[in-house]
């Protein structure tokens, strides 16, 4: 989203927020009560606007994208580049569409 289209709250670094393992999510605490949240996937996606559920705030989250995506297997030997994201957990649950 440019930023003309979204109205922020605040800007947080990565480092400030707390990571969730399970839910592979980063949150940050709202001054609703609530917290932000967004998801790891949707991160590596390039989003970094994590949103409140409980109110109408969001906040831009500050992390370095290098290495978010699957690397390929030869790139992956040689590449020694960091991410602020934690690797990828092929365990975790996804996002299921459930049909009514």
């Amino acid at each position: 989203m440019a930023d003309e289209e979204v109205n922020l709250y605040d800007e947080v670094e990565i480092e400030d927020c707390f990571y969730d393992e399970t839910l592979q999510i980063y949150h940050h605490p709202c001054p609703c009560g609530d917290r932000f949240e967004i998801s790891i996937y949707d991160m590596r996606d390039g989003e970094d606007i994590a949103r409140c559920p409980s109110c109408s705030l969001m906040i831009r989250i500050i992390f370095d994208p290098v290495c978010c995506a699957r690397p390929h297997m030869s790139e992956a030997k040689t590449n020694t580049r960091q991410s602020d994201l934690p690797p990828e957990n092929d365990d975790a649950p996804k996002s299921v569409a459930i049909a009514a």
